[in-house]
């Protein structure tokens, strides 16, 4: 089952990004990073009600854990998106998105040392050839000319969004409903924090990029829409697996995302890029055996 949510989770994502760097080339990165929230939370929140509909549970009890995990997430989750902006303006689309995917191995250390985290040694080798792979993918002409600021902006990143996956997990740990509901409720939460974070900061400071979104609807609903989608899909594998393994499986993206680089954003798609992929197709296989 994880399994599955994971891969529905990569293919989602794959085309946020994809819809986030078209929009990044006309708003700014605040306003991209709002337009993954704005309406995802309507959309989380008919999901959530649908599955109380579908199999009816008691309204949980939200601990104190649970409101830091959850606000910790949102805050991360908030810089992560900034972050990854950023790399779609500083290279082209795939290789933002593969940077970002130094988020497997970061929540692989992370959760050793700090979340009880454990992996079997195929699990290591996958996240570790995960990170290889990354790494490939950050480099324009091998590893000789890694741009160190491209990279160490990459492992920002990444971190980020380990950071917020570990908090994810460990929010829908502290309930004790089914997995879909504990994830739908995190869910529920995250999303409503940080679109009001974002509203309220962009209502003091830049009224204009609202503006902006208003008038780019499609865009900007497609862009909630896939996020919200992914999000379900993350949140309801990670709520089931340790996020190193669901992170590292979910570097399927990459495929995903390089497939919409070359034949709806017209990027090229480099020999790196393939041996990127074949690295992390390698990965997610030791992922799954393990």
């Amino acid at each position: 089952m994880w399994i599955l949510f994971t891969f529905l989770a990569a293919f989602m994502q794959a085309w946020r990004n994809a819809f986030q760097s078209k929009l990044s080339k006309e708003v700014n990165v605040a306003g991209v990073t709002l337009a993954r929230f704005i309406w995802a939370g309507s959309i989380a929140a008919v999901y959530l009600f649908s599955l109380h509909q579908y199999q009816p549970a008691a309204l949980p009890q939200f601990s104190a854990d649970f409101w830091g995990f959850v606000i910790g997430a949102s805050s991360m989750q908030i810089l992560a998106t900034g972050l990854m902006v950023k790399l779609f303006k500083m290279q082209n689309f795939a290789i933002g998105a593969g940077l970002a995917k130094s988020e497997a191995l970061v929540a692989a250390i992370l959760g050793v040392f700090f979340f009880g985290t454990q992996l079997s040694l195929l699990g290591w080798i996958g996240v570790v050839v995960g990170g290889l792979a990354v790494m490939l993918l950050s480099s324009k002409q091998g590893f000789k000319q890694l741009s160190v600021k491209t990279v160490m902006l990459g492992l920002a990143c990444g971190s980020a969004f380990a950071l917020t996956s570990l908090w994810v997990r460990e929010a829908s740990l502290t309930l004790q409903e089914s997995f879909t509901h504990r994830a739908a409720w995190v869910l529920l939460w995250v999303i409503s924090i940080q679109t009001i974070v974002l509203i309220a900061y962009l209502i003091a400071k830049d009224k204009s990029t609202l503006s902006a979104l208003w008038q780019r609807p499609k865009l900007t609903v497609a862009i909630s829409v896939a996020s919200c989608i992914g999000s379900i899909g993350w949140f309801s594998a990670m709520s089931l697996q340790a996020v190193p393994y669901v992170k590292t499986l979910g570097q399927v993206e990459v495929f995903f995302t390089l497939m919409i680089a070359a034949l709806w954003l017209k990027d090229k798609v480099k020999i790196n890029d393939v041996a990127g992929l074949v690295l992390i197709a390698i990965a997610a296989i030791l992922v799954m055996w393990s």
